[in-house]
């Protein structure tokens, strides 16, 4: 800093031992992402796990209807991003999955992250090409990426059933992942009546019931998405999980003893946030509570970068933002909750709860 107040150019001597490594990281992050969604979408892993053994290139590149040459730099990346093993066996190379590769890259695995990777590649990195847009404007760039209206933000995410499927995949691998932390991180045992608000596909009311055999869960989400998870994730003898249509915003709530907003309230500006809440809490029963589920901003904001990225992802595809604990808070406070408390998970998603006096 120069007299004044006046920034000084950095001097660095020519012969200076200087290498940008972060930022060279932060660049080929590009690269690093394109090169799984490629991997996933050509159904490399998918191959591999079906293989009694390990493949060639020569046999993968067949198998999944790729050039050979293209195929042999797509392995050797996978290798070096250590999402493949490299066997060498008399001058003769094959590949086999990693143990990350096998549980979370593969469509059968209960924990597969498939979806979400579809959903990122398909639709979120799509969004993402106008960032220097939305952050200029400070609003969604769905009407850009895809060329329909933003007004109504759901109306714009699932713009066909076949983007709605996508959307409730994502969430569903999502919460098969995290969806055990964050129903636990709290005690709710004493809530039996339970209500997921936008509970999409199911997969959190179903680790609710794990979670506490007692309970009961309605799933409340608007009428084309509750179609779906009845066809695609919810079976029907599924006795202490249920279905409630209906818009939010608009439509009343089922009296609960506990609400669930899953991923959320980040969709939305704080006035919208308190209005939904105002109206959890005039449904709720005494005693009861909310449960806010999100990716929680440090009380200053600077970090963790995940949550600051999803921030950036919320600018992008809604009107939102994330949040910190004490903003969360706020916004429970203004809608009548007391004895707000947050338990971070150490995972992606943290969480927060707000009681109704009894």
């Amino acid at each position: 800093m120069a007299d004044g107040g006046k920034m000084v150019p950095t001097k660095v001597s020519p012969t200076a031992d200087v290498y940008p490594k972060r930022i060279m990281e932060y660049i080929e992050g590009f690269l690093i992402s394109k090169t799984l969604f490629t991997s996933c979408e050509l159904g490399v892993f998918e191959l591999l796990l079906g293989s009694e053994r390990s493949l060639s290139a020569a046999e993968i590149s067949q198998a999944v209807g790729a050039s050979l040459d293209g195929t042999e730099r797509l392995l050797a990346a996978c290798t070096g991003m250590q999402l493949l093993n490299r066997h060498q066996d008399d001058g003769k190379v094959s590949y086999s999955n990693t143990e990350q590769a096998r549980l979370f890259l593969t469509r059968s695995s209960p924990l597969s992250l498939y979806q979400s990777i579809h959903y990122h590649s398909k639709t979120i990195y799509l969004c993402w090409h106008y960032l220097t847009d939305a952050v200029r404007e400070g609003r969604t760039q769905y009407e850009k990426a895809f060329g329909v209206s933003s007004g109504d933000l759901f109306e714009a995410i699932y713009r066909s059933d076949d983007e709605m499927v996508k959307f409730m995949q994502l969430m569903h691998s999502i919460w098969n992942i995290c969806g055990k932390d964050v129903v636990t991180a709290f005690d709710l045992s004493p809530f039996k009546v339970i209500c997921d608000l936008g509970g999409c596909s199911g997969a959190l009311a179903k680790h609710c019931t794990s979670a506490y055999p007692e309970c009961t869960v309605t799933i409340f989400d608007l009428p084309k998405v509750v179609h779906l998870s009845k066809e695609h994730f919810i079976k029907e003898d599924d006795q202490r999980i249920s279905f409630h249509e209906g818009d939010f915003f608009k439509d009343s709530l089922p009296e609960a003893e506990l609400y669930i907003l899953a991923r959320i309230l980040h969709d939305w500006t704080d006035e919208h946030c308190v209005e939904l809440l105002q109206r959890i809490y005039k449904a709720c029963k005494p005693g009861g509570a909310v449960l806010v589920v999100e990716a929680l901003l440090s009380e200053d904001g600077s970090g963790p970068l995940t949550a600051q990225l999803y921030s950036l992802n919320m600018l992008v595809q809604t009107e939102g933002r994330e949040r910190t604990d004490v903003q969360y808070a706020a916004l429970l406070t203004a809608a009548g909750f007391t004895n707000i408390r947050h338990c971070l998970t150490g995972k992606i998603y943290d969480a927060v709860l707000g009681h109704k006096k009894a």
